[in-house]
């Protein structure tokens, strides 16, 4: 692979990414409003407590979803900083790292995606498997999965 291809790879990643963020937010954004709408049409009856639970019950799914919303928007700011332009020789944020059985991409946290059929690990430059191989270079090895991996290349 070129390092053009490398680093259109490693764009293309981040791209996907930062799609299946958005996507996460407008999610949210739908179930904020689908809550809130069930609030406010939560009708007065002749069991007053059950209008009162029921509209607290909307505020509180309102409020759960207003944290992922904020946690999503959070994750999508840091994954737009990710530096994919650059060839890495060591593993860090913005990295791609090919082992044996598995490949991470080291910018943001969502968990295992399938990218051209092929399973990739998006890990947050914070996860404890990021930190873990922070500064390996390819022929390092690591412990993942109680195996004993080696890493086979870094971009």
């Amino acid at each position: 692979m070129t390092s053009q291809e490398m680093i259109a790879f490693k764009s293309s990643l981040k791209k996907a990414g930062e799609l299946l963020i958005a996507e996460r937010i407008a999610m949210a954004k739908s179930a904020i409003d689908n809550a809130q709408e069930a609030a406010n049409s939560e009708g007065k009856s002749s069991a007053g407590d059950k209008y009162e639970t029921g509209r607290a019950m909307g505020h509180l799914e309102k409020d759960m979803y207003a944290r992922q919303l904020a946690e999503n928007i959070k994750e999508l700011d840091k994954l737009q900083k990710v530096n994919t332009d650059i060839i890495y020789t060591t593993a860090q944020t913005g990295a791609f790292v090919r082992c044996p059985d598995h490949s991470f991409f080291i910018a943001a946290g969502l968990g295992k995606q399938l990218i051209d059929d092929q399973p990739i690990f998006f890990l947050s430059p914070y996860a404890p498997l990021a930190t873990l191989l922070l500064h390996k270079k390819a022929g390092d090895s690591f412990l993942f999965n109680k195996k004993d991996t080696v890493i086979l290349e870094i971009y």
